[in-house]
């Protein structure tokens, strides 16, 4: 089925900023002047309105700071316009839309955010999550759907790191299908990263992000190696004095280990390239090849998707994917069904059931994630081991794929909230997808 494969900067590398999800310890630190979800939506403060734009209305690149808030509320919708990206090309004849039956019931559920003693609606947590957009299906069918601000039903939306669950769906999908062994040191897949902290370190390890890496993500340290990532993997020319690492592979070959491997989980962006490098050696496929051929042209895509890309053409496997809601809904329900829709298996049940099963708890609870209590994270997918098994793709700012089933439910947000870090909305959107949960439960009861 496939053949073998042979295998000022700082400003502009914001665009890495998609790929974090913070924890609890890292959340943003907010100042009370933020704008709320009303006044910093960008159609309000009109960004990019006019022809041409007001010049204190323009986002343009290569700005710094066109990731910063409130501009961000315009810019997760137009990543096509500021970075180099490649197609994630859909199937026009294999188009499958999703039917209606739209539940005006949903905006009054009320449920107790975790931080507060005071009940919230459904519809007042859109606006205090900053929210783009928001579906959910139930059953199969949109039961509710909304859109604000920058978005509109035909709108790419940035996903953030959602991107690294297609990646790591897209490598259960390959250990299924005999591709991939999940058990082979990363350096006998891409030999390239012998020297590295990965070459000693499963695919499944890299998976489910337990590698030890000596590796800083700490974007208030101008000196934390997450910069010289940026440095590598800007699409921009380099300066001349430049000697570093070019793209996302050269970089990844000089990270180094820290401790043993398989321990305790850290969340790496490395991981995620380094998956997405290994995909494409064992299929000799790009990433948008793949994600193509096994996703958005089998679960029937209304649009095709995007996805940016380093100076050498190579996609961020990390962060750098772009969709609408729909789409997006429609890998949620084929995640749902177990990779069946129609009454066809579209990729393996198994690819699917993996997932859920979870990762390791003990490995989870060392990393501090106190907001995720019982949580654990598996294949790139946080999986909460609630009482309705419910497990989640997630990116910065708020972005969601929360799959129920349980309740039969899938619910995706876009959005575009101040604080990066999931921490700062987890207290309002967790018990609000739960809440909802059970009315649907309820509701499809009455409808019986």
């Amino acid at each position: 089925m496939f053949k073998k494969q042979k295998g000022n900067v700082l400003a502009n590398a914001v665009f890495l900023l998609f790929a974090v999800t913070a924890t609890a310890a890292c959340a943003d630190k907010q100042s009370t002047e933020v704008l709320d979800g009303n006044a910093s939506d960008a159609t309000v403060i009109g960004w990019m309105q006019g022809f041409p734009p007001a010049k204190d209305k323009r986002i343009t690149q290569p700005d710094s700071n066109f990731f910063s808030f409130p501009k961000l509320r315009w810019s997760v919708c137009h990543m096509q316009e500021l970075l180099p990206t490649a197609t994630i090309k859909r199937d026009p004849y294999a188009y499958r839309p999703l039917p209606y039956k739209l539940l005006s019931s949903i905006d009054d559920v009320a449920f107790m955010p975790l931080d507060s003693q005071t009940s919230m609606t459904w519809k007042q947590s859109l606006s205090v999550n900053y929210t783009d957009g928001l579906l959910i299906l139930h059953n199969g069918h949109i039961v509710y759907e909304y859109y604000s601000g920058c978005l509109t039903p035909h709108t790419l939306h940035a996903a953030m790191s959602m991107t690294k669950s297609i990646t790591g769906l897209l490598a259960e999908i390959l250990i299924a299908e005999k591709y991939l062994d999940e058990q082979q040191n990363v350096s006998e897949v891409v030999p390239e990263l012998a020297g590295s902290a990965f070459a000693d370190a499963t695919v499944r390890q890299v998976m489910d992000m337990t590698t030890s890496l000596d590796y800083s993500e700490n974007y208030a340290d101008p000196q934390a190696d997450i910069w010289k990532y940026s440095y590598a993997a800007n699409p921009l020319p380099k300066p001349a004095d430049y000697q570093g690492p070019i793209g996302y592979y050269e970089y990844l070959q000089t990270v180094r280990k820290k401790d043993q491997h398989g321990q305790i989980f850290g969340y790496k962006t490395v991981n995620s390239d380094v998956l997405g490098w290994i995909l494409s050696r064992v299929t000799g496929l790009s990433y948008q090849q793949l994600v193509s051929r096994y996703l958005w042209q089998r679960v029937g895509t209304e649009h095709d998707g995007l996805v940016t890309v380093d100076g050498l053409g190579t996609a961020f496997a990390g962060g750098g994917i772009s969709a609408t809601l729909r789409d997006l809904a429609r890998i949620g329900q084929l995640m749902l069904q177990q990779g069946r829709i129609d009454g066809v298996q579209l990729i393996p049940a198994q690819a699917i059931q993996s997932i859920q099963q979870g990762g390791d708890k003990s490995a989870f609870a060392k990393s501090g994630y106190t907001s995720l209590p019982n949580a654990s994270y598996k294949s790139m997918w946080w999986v909460f081991h609630n009482k309705h098994g419910a497990y989640a793709a997630r990116g910065v700012h708020g972005q969601t794929i929360y799959i129920d089933q349980f309740a039969d439910m899938v619910i995706v947000r876009l959005a575009s909230h101040p604080s990066a870090g999931n921490a700062a909305n987890d207290p309002t959107s967790l018990p609000a997808y739960q809440a909802v949960a059970e009315h649907l439960i309820k509701q499809g009861t009455q409808d019986k």
